[in-house]
Parts: structure tokens; C-alpha cells; sequence
């Protein structure tokens, strides 16, 4: 019972990250027909912007800012040194629980990851260029890019448009719309979704007490809790929304050759296969090894074994750095080393979609994470 209720988890994560990201593609698709292209192709001439903006979607609490970079990432529209900077900048779902723990100085440590984050990424892109790596974002990770046809040159209300490439409910239409409104109902009535940091940390006292005093407050305040990751699902609904009304209004060429063929021929299946993959490997590695444990009897390598961790890509392992931090029992230095090396979720995508880029990103993260954790623990 307890395998079949862990496998429905797995499956249930799988999806939702899944759907997350096919959104994300999607809308990234209609921004750009809706541009023109000008839109990314004037972010894609800004090496220095592109650092900042990653630095700043990383920043984001949760996984759509690194959904967003990595995204981005796989069709040539940001530099390596970007995506280095979102994925630094980023602390996955653990970002929930130290502004839930620890308000103040959570601001502080994501306003100093935002400034690693974006000195790291300017370092990568000028060793790159310096390397002579004439094309500095990823490596024909898609062929295709986020392309624009000759046809989206037009107007979208143009005579001409409409004409040629008309609306016709076909099959795959019909598909798409069907699968963007479960995932839409999913999300309002939770009925998949990946376990979040803040849910695992039921087992630790600190973050129950935390927790329960936050309910409490919504319960007889009245308040709405910013910092639970709801909201996002909010947000992520709405967008869906959006993208419906582009499934069932665009043009046929529009919905049949970015969103059917690109998107959801080309990466949604791989990107699920290695989503459903990692999440049931990690969960059968940690059900046999007990990280934390592990943690407190080796108290002398928890800067190195914090970056370790921060390779896995998923939202629960770096929990127990969060929890351990707020009881005073490990320093900041080992909880900023865990913040620059673990980026939730966010990584997965691009495991899927580029596995070189993947560990380079990685190696880059880890190597950051290791400098500024051994380096703040000399000056605290």
C-alpha cells in the first residue's frame, strides 16, 4: 500500500512539472510569434541582460523561474552563463520555507545568491567567449529553436492570414485543449502536484511549530500566506488560461506546427520520461540512506556534503540544511553553499533536453557553491 501510494506521488510529481513546463514552452512560443521574434531576439543581443534577467527569474521562490530559464536555455535565447545564473540564484521550493522561518535574513541570502549569481554567469560567458565558443547559448539542444515561419510574418487579423491558414477543430486541437483544461483543474483542486519542501518538513519540530503558527493566523487572521507555494499554482492556472485561449483561437498553423510538433511531439515526452525517472530513483536512493544522519556525524565536511547534495535535482533533500540553519545547529556558510548548489526541480528539464549542459551547469554551480561556502566561513 505504502509503494503504490509512493508510486502515485511519483507519477503525480511527474505530471505537474511536466504540465509546468509544457506551459512554459508554450506561452514562450506565443510571445515570440506575437513579437515577431523581437522579443528574444533583443534579450538574445544583451549578453550582460541576459545574466541579470537569469539571475532575477532565479530569484523567483519555487521552480518557474528556473522552468522559465531552462526553457530559454534549450532553444538558444539565453547564454550558458544565464541559465549558471538562474540555477544559482534559485533554492527551489526551500526558498518557501526560509522566508516562512526566517523572513529577514532569507531576503538577505536571496539578495546575496542574486549577486553570486550574477557575477558567476558574467564569468562563464567571458571564459566561454575567451575559449572562442562562437555560439554561447546551448549546444543544438533543439534544432529548431523557438523558429519563426514565414507565415507568423503576418498580421495575425490579416485577410490574407485568415485565409491561408484558417481555424478547424481538428483532433489535435481538440487534444491540446482537453489536456491544458485537466491540467487547469489539477492545479485548483491540488489533485497532482510534487511534494513540496514545506510538506516534508512535518517530520522536523521547528518547521511544524512554524507552519502551525502560520495556519493559525490564516485561519482566525483571515490572511492570505504569500509564502506558500499556492499561489504559484495560481499563477500558473491563469497562464493556462491564456494558453487555452491560444489553442482555440489561433490559426491551425500556429496550434499544429509550435505547439503540437515542437512542443508536445519533441519535448514533452522526453521531458516526463526523465521527470518520472530521476523522481522515482531519488525517492528509492533516500528510502535506503538517511541524509540526515549522515549529517550530523559529519558535521566537519557539511560545507562539501551540502554542495553534494545540491546536485540532486529535486525540492526535499536541502530541507534539512534549511531546518538545521534555523536551530542554530550548522553556520551560514554551509546554508548559502546548499542554496548556490541545489536549484529544486528546475534542473530536470534540462537533463531531459540537454545532458551536457546539465553537468557543465552543474560542475560550474558546485564549484561556486564550494568558493563562497568555504570562503564566508574564513570571514564569519
Amino acid at each position: 500500500m505504502e509503494i503504490l501510494h509512493e508510486a502515485l506521488a511519483i507519477l503525480g510529481s511527474s505530471l505537474q512539472i511536466t504540465g509546468l513546463v509544457t506551459v512554459m514552452m508554450m506561452m514562450i512560443e506565443a510571445v515570440n510569434i506575437e513579437s515577431k521574434g523581437k522579443f528574444f531576439s533583443g534579450l538574445r543581443k544583451s549578453p550582460f541582460g541576459q545574466v541579470v534577467f537569469g539571475a532575477a527569474i532565479g530569484i523567483i521562490p519555487g521552480c518557474l523561474g528556473g522552468f522559465a530559464s531552462v526553457s530559454l536555455y534549450t532553444h538558444g535565447m539565453l547564454s550558458l552563463g544565464a541559465l549558471v545564473a538562474t540555477l544559482i540564484a534559485s533554492s527551489g521550493d526551500e526558498a518557501f520555507v526560509m522566508l516562512a522561518m526566517f523572513p529577514k535574513k532569507a531576503l538577505l541570502i536571496m539578495g546575496l545568491l542574486f549577486i553570486i549569481a550574477t557575477l558567476a554567469g558574467l564569468c562563464t560567458d567571458v571564459v566561454r567567449k575567451r575559449l572562442n565558443k562562437k555560439n554561447m547559448s546551448v549546444e543544438n539542444a533543439c534544432e529548431d529553436g523557438f523558429a519563426l515561419h514565414e507565415t507568423d510574418t503576418h498580421h495575425h487579423h490579416s485577410e490574407e492570414h485568415t485565409h491561408s491558414h484558417g481555424r478547424h477543430f481538428g483532433w489535435k486541437r481538440i487534444v491540446l485543449a482537453a489536456g491544458i483544461i485537466a491540467f487547469i483543474v489539477s492545479l485548483a483542486t491540488g489533485a497532482i502536484g510534487h511534494e513540496h519542501a514545506s510538506g516534508e518538513c512535518a517530520e522536523e519540530g521547528i518547521c511544524c511549530h512554524e507552519h502551525s503558527h502560520h495556519e493559525a493566523e490564516d485561519a482566525h487572521g483571515l490572511k492570505i500566506n504569500l509564502l506558500d507555494e499556492t499561489w504559484m499554482n495560481i499563477v500558473f492556472a491563469i497562464l493556462s488560461i491564456g494558453i487555452l485561449g491560444a489553442v482555440l483561437f489561433s490559426g491551425d498553423h500556429f496550434v499544429e506546427e509550435h505547439l503540437w510538433k515542437h512542443v508536445v511531439c519533441r519535448h514533452l515526452p522526453s521531458i516526463f520520461a526523465w521527470t518520472l525517472g530521476v523522481l522515482a530513483l531519488i525517492t528509492a536512493l533516500t528510502s535506503f540512506f538517511d541524509i540526515g544522519t549522515w549529517v550530523n556525524d559529519n558535521t566537519a565536511l557539511m560545507i562539501l556534503l551540502a554542495t553534494a547534495v545540491g546536485i540532486i535535482p529535486e525540492s526535499g533533500p536541502h530541507l534539512i540544511f534549511v531546518t538545521l540553519y534555523a536551530a542554530g545547529i550548522v553556520p551560514l556558510p554551509v546554508l548559502l553553499a546548499s542554496c548556490i548548489s541545489q536549484d529544486g526541480h528546475a534542473s530536470i528539464p534540462l537533463l531531459a533536453e540537454n545532458r551536457k549542459a546539465f553537468f557543465r551547469a552543474k560542475i560550474i554551480n558546485c564549484a561556486v557553491a564550494l568558493l563562497c561556502g568555504y570562503t564566508a566561513l574564513l570571514l564569519v
